[in-house]
């Protein structure tokens, strides 16, 4: 099984890839700087590094990159400083999510490609209807004027929701939605829910980045929890010893 994960130099990217590597699969990365890499990664004959930017790959770069990919994983995220936020690419995650897409039907494979995308719990499952109350609708639509990366975050799960759909007949795709990201050395208990239990507004949650790595890992590799979660965008908490 060959995976691609997009975004492996960000944390939760880099937890994912670990966790893959882990588990004995072979694992493709594309990465603008390999110097930042660990070096365990650089001497692991089982991940090929690709040293590029995304979105300068051009159709053909693309194809050839996942031609062989069984799984992609997009831990994609715009940085946190004002050209990560304000510049350009405005639409990164959206824009490579159409890409890879489209680079899967081009490659028309005999089996269907799972695409797995980290989104965040501020964005709605519009397939359900997910209720939020009126406060938090006027906090997010003030989000969407001021913070570009949010709405790229929508439009990424908006595409796979309507383009993608659940019958395409080469990519099955799931979006799984962090709530408010921490950072723990250890994979904990946590749980898995259909919709937000608690406001992602007033009510943040805590998500630790290497539980939804293992999550994303595992919905790779457990096609029981890959036939549960298909096409929907399950959120992730972490479980509070209390619970």
């Amino acid at each position: 099984m060959v995976v691609l994960v997009v975004g492996a130099s960000g944390v939760t990217g880099s937890h994912l890839v670990e966790q893959l590597l882990n588990q004995g699969h072979e694992v493709k990365v594309v990465v603008r700087s390999p110097k930042k890499l660990p070096d365990s990664w650089k001497k692991n004959e089982s991940l090929k590094i690709v040293s590029a930017s995304l979105l300068e790959l051009n159709d053909k770069e693309m194809t050839e990159l996942i031609h062989d990919c069984h799984s992609i994983a997009s831990c994609l995220g715009h940085n946190m400083s004002w050209k990560g936020v304000y510049g350009q690419p405005r639409k990164l995650v959206t824009d490579a999510t159409r890409r890879l897409t489209d680079a899967i039907k081009a490659n028309n494979p005999k089996h269907r490609v799972k695409y797995i995308l980290m989104n965040t719990t501020g964005n709605q499952n519009r397939d359900l209807n997910e209720p939020i109350s009126f406060g938090q609708k006027c906090v997010i639509g003030l989000i969407r004027l001021l913070l570009p990366p949010h709405v790229d975050n929508e439009k990424a799960a908006d595409f796979l929701r309507t383009q993608i759909g659940q019958d395409n007949e080469l990519i099955e795709w799931a979006a799984v939605r962090p709530d408010n990201l921490i950072n723990e050395e250890k994979v904990t208990d946590y749980e898995i829910h259909a919709s937000p239990i608690r406001s992602a507004i007033f009510d943040a949650g805590k998500t630790s980045r290497i539980n939804v790595g293992n999550f994303m890992a595992n919905l790779i590799i457990d096609n029981d929890l890959w036939s549960k979660w298909k096409g929907k965008m399950p959120v992730i908490y972490n479980k509070s010893p209390l619970d």
